[in-house]
């Protein structure tokens, strides 16, 4: 999700990947960038996770779910999860509720 500036500069700011900035000098060009604080940094993995996967969702290619990892990766991190602590928490859950792999599609009746 790019962010407009709020000095009106004509910039946009977007959180990406570490290497990114090395990658377009690599190219030739200059990468502008700044490290974003902790809270910032929370709301803008929240805001890429959106990103990412709306970004599969209108592709459909299975490429785009390394990307939607990476930012669950990240978030997890922020909430002190290795990718194993976050794998025992889905485990458990699919233990205890199931997961996805039956494709039961649930019918609710409409109303209060």
């Amino acid at each position: 999700m790019v962010h407009r500036t709020k000095s009106g500069g004509g910039f946009t700011e977007k959180l990406v990947r570490d290497r990114i900035p090395q990658v377009i000098e690599e190219s030739g060009r200059r990468a502008e960038f700044r490290v974003a604080g902790l809270d910032e940094y929370r709301s803008r993995l929240r805001a890429k996770l959106y990103e990412e996967a709306g970004e599969y969702v209108a592709s459909g290619d299975p490429e785009e779910l390394a990307d939607v990892l990476e930012v669950v990766h990240a978030l997890a991190a922020v909430h002190r999860l290795t990718p194993d602590g976050l794998e025992a928490r889905r485990a458990d859950k699919a233990q205890r509720r199931g997961g996805f792999s039956e494709r039961i599609v649930l019918r609710l009746p409409e109303g209060p």
